[in-house]
């Protein structure tokens, strides 16, 4: 879809094919027949546009509920926007800091969003009650954006203009907050120095603020985030969707947060000891792990490592957090597939659930080689203690992530 295509889905001759388009897709047609519904009645470049814009809308109300019946996208804008509950976070930051206009006009907006995309934070902010002057390289992905603050009533908060980040003055703002684009022509990259604007940039920008959000991936090597920082790392319903590097707010370190509990997570100074695999099995959020919080963790559930390195933690205590699954272990075996399938065919188990850290085995080729039979279930966690590679039989005591 180009921006001539996307301009005319705003005018109410565009409004109307996308609301017919919405519909025949509702109805449950396939996309041929759907194509050839529309065109009887506008113009095939018209209906193709439309069709796209209602089949982004459908694959986006898992992510934006509701507000994906109103809201405008491409299909990298989807995929690549922050989901809202984790925008929603950020602002929620932003604002308990006071990082806001002072007045309006004078004061001038708050937060510079650089990189804004289709503008998944960008609305958060404003929704928050931050006003934002938002720029984009791409026209087309301004104009969405510009279109989604005003479908949801927040253009007073969120303005949108065309523009090169690396040419943006975040000196005049409370904040600044940069998302730069991790995606290639080869796909998506997780090397910050292929960031678009390019990692020596967004420092740069980020060094010019009183405060910055930098929203990275979770798997940025450490040996990146700059010293002084706060590195946070968020966790949604039990899976880490990514992370964010914060500048002028505070002192740095380490975050982990739940959501969409809430519940935070900060270094503590606590150490873990490491000792012998107990009746229950932790298993710390992905967001613990990689901000350095397994030790935390374990502090929580009175808990030790099982190896020193590898982030499972046993305790003789249940303790329901948020922070780790816990399941309660049956049996501890050094790993092998012969003595595992007999046990397993011994239990009549027929579906496992099998997690591993720390293990070379092949989970897939695992699973066939198991050759499960039987009405029963278990969790089989392989992982290392002290070099040796061990499989634990476990059953699931509760889901506990925030």
């Amino acid at each position: 879809m180009d921006l001539d295509a996307f301009r005319t889905l705003l005018t109410p001759t565009g409004r109307g094919a996308l609301d017919e388009a919405v519909k025949i897709l509702a109805d449950g047609a396939d996309p041929v027949a759907a194509a050839s519904a529309l065109r009887r009645s506008h113009p095939a470049d018209l209906a193709a546009a439309a069709l796209t814009q209602a089949s982004l809308r459908r694959r986006a109300e898992a992510k934006f509920g509701p507000d994906a019946a109103v809201m405008y996208f491409t299909p990298h804008g989807l995929e690549q926007a922050t989901r809202p509950e984790v925008a929603a976070h950020r602002a929620a930051r932003i604002r308990a800091a006071g990082i806001r206009a002072t007045g309006e006009p004078e004061g001038g907006p708050a937060v510079l969003d650089v990189c804004c995309g289709i503008g998944g934070d960008l609305l958060a902010l404003a929704r928050a009650g931050c006003p934002v002057d938002a720029v984009d390289l791409d026209p087309l992905t301004v104009e969405i954006a510009r279109a989604n603050a005003a479908a949801l009533g927040l253009s007073r908060l969120a303005g949108v203009r065309t523009g090169d980040a690396a040419l943006a003055d975040p000196g005049g703002y409370g904040l600044l907050f940069a998302d730069p684009a991790r995606r290639g022509a080869r796909g998506r990259t997780f090397d910050p120095m292929a960031y678009s604007p390019t990692w020596p940039v967004v420092l740069d920008l980020m060094a010019r603020a009183p405060a910055a959000c930098l929203k990275v991936a979770p798997g940025i090597p450490y040996e990146f985030i700059p010293e002084g920082a706060e590195a946070e790392w968020v966790s949604y319903r039990g899976e880490v969707k990514e992370a964010a590097i914060w500048t002028g707010m505070g002192p740095g370190g380490r975050r982990a947060t739940l959501l969409p509990s809430g519940a935070t997570l900060t270094a503590s100074g606590a150490e873990a000891e490491t000792g012998p695999v107990s009746r229950y099995l932790y298993e710390p959020d992905g967001a613990a792990v990689r901000a350095h919080l397994v030790a935390e963790v374990a502090a929580l559930v009175s808990g030790r490592l099982v190896d020193p390195r590898i982030a499972y933690i046993t305790s003789d205590r249940l303790v329901r957090t948020g922070w780790a699954p816990c399941y309660e272990v049956t049996d501890v075996m050094p790993f092998s597939l012969k003595r595992l399938r007999a046990v397993l065919r011994e239990r009549r188990v027929g579906a496992v659930t099998i997690k591993k850290r720390g293990s070379a085995v092949d989970v897939e080729r695992l699973r066939k080689d198991l050759r499960l039979s039987g009405d029963n279930s278990a969790v089989i966690v392989l992982t290392r203690i002290e070099e040796r590679p061990f499989a634990l039989l476990c059953q699931p005591v509760t889901s506990t992530n925030g």
